[in-house]
């Protein structure tokens, strides 16, 4: 699985290229007899894709110059048995680059002055960003994820471990904490360790995970990414309790966190995570409802496509499989909309939720009936 990071999109957005741009998304079967149909598809859109080069002023030389290091593709076996869910193509005129992706991408095959990338966007703030903080006294591990994949991010000047983070100030360098049994008849946990005692064991948990926090949250910056903290029951509320993160998701991942691999960690974090993503939406259509009329929100793509060019759009709904072809002159800050695709003419929504994303706004790709208002588009602005 290949990563696109917000500043790989930034290239792919400002690259200098001359020339017809091509992007090319194709669903992708990962096993099995039906991967043979991948190669048959993609040499199906590359097809349309030279047609449409040819349509755009290119002759079939040209066009073939273009898109031959895509065609040597087709007949790469290996390339095709190691698939994602979909595969994204980008073609430029000395500039070649593919991703393999865990989304399952509508057919399409586009011809444009710039690439098209709206179709990329599940991988960013459709489906929200997320972390999980794994959590043990001798190990932390803090991953970064979305909907569809997850990875560990590397931590630097965040204490890792009790030992690490109080050194000679740790009292009882053998402490271990365990849920009690159910012979213990006493419930919560128990603290074995010499000295301090159970408040001091928790008090030093404590300090440890203060000063972790405190790492974090630096690290996690301004943020509201939820976080989701996986570990044995004992610590997660002591975590809590130290912990002054204001997007800390109430639910956790319960168990060892260090028996649980990434793919373990994100697909039970994905569970808690969900409904709270869910629930920002609802409030982010609501309240382009609510701001309607007056002068914060708007449904008109000539209004919206400047703003969030100069960075004013908040929150930013497109409707997915649509297109919406025009123009923006950036000096005269006019937009004009054409009834289909010419030479020099852009898909607007894609211009709109590529600088929205990059200007740090929340972008939603949902179907045309979740758009709020019905209309074409949907913006809250931060002004």
């Amino acid at each position: 699985m290949d990563l696109i990071s917000k500043q790989e999109l930034n290239r792919l957005l400002n690259g200098r290229h001359d020339g017809l741009h091509v992007s090319i998304f194709l669903p992708t079967v990962r096993a099995g007899a039906e991967t043979q149909q991948n190669p048959i598809r993609f040499k199906n859109l590359l097809r349309e894709a030279a047609g449409r080069l040819v349509e755009r002023g290119l002759d079939k030389t040209q066009a073939d110059e273009l898109l031959a290091p895509a065609r040597e593709l087709v007949d790469d076996y290996d390339f095709w048995q190691h698939q994602e869910d979909g595969l994204a193509v980008f073609l430029a005129p000395g500039f070649f680059h593919t991703y393999r992706l865990p989304i399952v991408f509508q057919e399409l095959a586009a011809v444009e002055d710039r690439f098209h990338l709206k179709s990329l966007f599940p991988l960013f703030n459709v489906e929200g960003r997320f972390f999980i903080l794994a959590l043990s006294q001798k190990k932390v591990r803090l991953l970064e994820g979305d909907r569809y994949r997850v990875w560990e991010t590397k931590l630097e000047d965040v204490p890792q471990s009790l030992s690490e983070a109080l050194g000679k100030e740790l009292t009882e360098p053998s402490v271990q904490v365990h849920s009690a049994s159910p012979a213990a008849q006493r419930g919560g946990s128990v603290f074995h360790g010499q000295g301090a005692g159970e408040e001091g064991s928790k008090a030093e948990i404590r300090k440890f995970f203060h000063l972790l926090d405190g790492a974090l949250r630096e690290f996690l910056g301004s943020g509201e990414a939820p976080l989701v903290l996986a570990g044995v029951d004992y610590l997660l509320p002591i975590y809590r309790e130290a912990s002054g993160y204001p997007h800390l998701a109430e639910q956790g991942v319960t168990g060892n966190a260090d028996d649980l691999s990434p793919r373990d960690l994100h697909e039970k974090a994905w569970t808690v995570v969900k409904p709270i993503l869910a629930a920002r939406r609802r409030q982010a259509a609501e309240r382009f409802g609510d701001l309607s009329g007056h002068g914060r929100s708007s449904a008109d793509l000539t209004a919206v496509v400047p703003a969030a060019v100069d960075g004013r759009v908040d929150t930013l709904f497109v409707p997915r499989g649509v297109r919406r072809w025009g123009g923006f002159d950036g000096d005269a800050r006019q937009v004009e909309i054409h009834g289909e695709q010419t030479a020099g003419s852009e898909d607007l929504l894609d211009l709109a939720a590529v600088h929205t994303f990059l200007n740090s706004g929340t972008v939603y790709a949902v179907d045309p009936s979740e758009v709020p208002g019905q209309g074409e588009v949907a913006a809250v602005f931060r002004y």
